[in-house]
């Protein structure tokens, strides 16, 4: 029996039913907000600013209609060369975005001002859109620095490399300028670094030549310098680029994909039961899979799984892992051998770890446990005894595994 309910409470109970006081999300914000949309913006700004950088170029006499056209020295060379040359900056720094490196953050943070006083000058109806992307743009660069926290992880060489060829543009710029009554040509600072980024790329249209000997060595130098500094940089920027994206094809994880790894598990080696212990896994914690066998960790790689491609049972290899940091590790290949060598070099590696192995025979369990794991399953013998109960239906299969999680231990 219901018996009369009280008035409050009948109301109460249709307002839950018919007026739903929660906010229903009509758009949601973070996908509109978040750093993807924020890295797409900034490539559609690079792209308007070539695009009207190109425009600019091609006219022979630029307007300046803006409201900064004519407070601005050097309107003209501004408007002419900034779209062009702040397009290809954006579009390294696009790159940068995408793998969330904080400094290319910096970079866009400082670039993007500046793009926006290009239709300032001029104001054509070309440059509305720019203008409008980079005041969208911008606050949301702000917004998601947060999200923009990568570092760039430089090798010294890489450092020394990138150094080199700004020293080189320095040296030219000023040594040019300070010989510009040497020159044919070459009056302004402009002209300097005209004249260095020609004599760097070898190009030489002819434009500005050296008048003397003086000049001419300068001229080689810059050309020594140049060519030699970029070659350098080549070999240390673009090489482990390459190698990179070849260890990815492999299945081999790059050093800043390896530092941020923690309290993650390790899974040494590759064997019959390592999709069943990455099922059982994946959705709990952070895997990473080591096996020499580049064929599987290519498979593996697929399947969206994070593969060393290297010898688990090299202590070396599992602090590239960061075993240091991980929260466990299972050493489960076919060969119990390679489960006792990878087990000895966890726990050289770091004897604080906790180490799961598998004994594929039962006569090596005890071995397992000697050499440091902390606990040893023999999948076979657990299977066996499985199936020779169920068949006899003794026991449901939930306490089949109960009883013999409780006989192991007593072993």
């Amino acid at each position: 029996m219901t018996g009369d309910i009280p008035e409050a409470s009948s109301d109460s109970a249709l307002e839950t039913l018919f007026y739903h006081t929660e906010r229903v999300r009509f758009v949601y914000w973070e996908e509109f907000s978040g750093a993807k949309p924020t890295v797409l913006l900034t490539g559609l700004i690079t792209i308007l600013s070539f695009v009207v950088g190109l425009s600019n170029l091609s006219k022979e006499v630029i307007p300046l209609g803006g409201p900064l056209g004519p407070l601005l020295p050097g309107a003209t060379a501004y408007a002419q060369f900034a779209g062009v040359l702040f397009a290809f900056a954006l579009g390294v720094t696009t790159v940068f975005l995408q793998r969330r490196k904080r400094i290319a953050w910096y970079v866009a943070i400082v670039i993007l001002p500046l793009l926006a006083i290009l239709p300032l000058i001029t104001l054509q109806t070309t440059d509305i859109p720019l203008l409008l992307l980079v005041v969208v743009t911008f606050p949301l660069l702000v917004w998601n620095r947060n999200r923009f926290d990568q570092s760039m992880d430089l090798s010294p060489l890489q450092i020394a490399s990138l150094s080199s060829i700004v020293g080189v543009i320095l040296y030219g710029t000023v040594g040019s300028y300070a010989l510009r009554n040497e020159f044919s040509d070459l009056a302004t600072w402009s002209d300097a670094v005209y004249y260095v980024i020609v004599t760097i790329a070898t190009v030489g249209y002819g434009d500005m030549t050296p008048l003397s000997a003086e000049a001419r060595w300068f001229s080689l130098s810059v050309i020594l310098f140049g060519t030699g500094a970029f070659t350098a940089a080549i070999g240390a920027l673009v090489v482990p680029a390459i190698e990179s994206r070849m260890a990815a094809a492999f299945g081999n994880m790059t050093a800043s994909e390896l530092t941020l790894l923690e309290d993650h598990i390790l899974v040494l080696g590759h064997g019959d039961i390592t999709e069943s212990i990455l099922e059982e896994l994946t959705d709990e914690a952070d895997v990473v899979v080591i096996t020499p066998d580049s064929d599987i960790a290519s498979d593996l790689k697929d399947e969206g799984v994070k593969v060393l491609t290297d010898d688990p049972t090299d202590e070396e290899v599992l602090l590239d892992a960061r075993i240091d940091t991980a929260r466990g590790v299972v050493a489960a290949t076919d060969d119990d051998a390679d489960n006792v060598l990878a087990v000895l070099a966890a726990k050289k590696a770091n004897p604080e770890i906790k180490v799961v192995a598998a004994a594929n025979h039962r006569i090596h369990i005890e071995k397992l446990a000697q050499v440091g794991a902390d606990e040893v399953i023999s999948p076979l013998v657990i299977g066996g005894r499985l199936l020779g109960r169920s068949v006899l239906g003794e026991e449901s299969p939930d306490e089949l595994l109960a009883s013999t999680e409780e006989s192991d231990g007593e072993d």
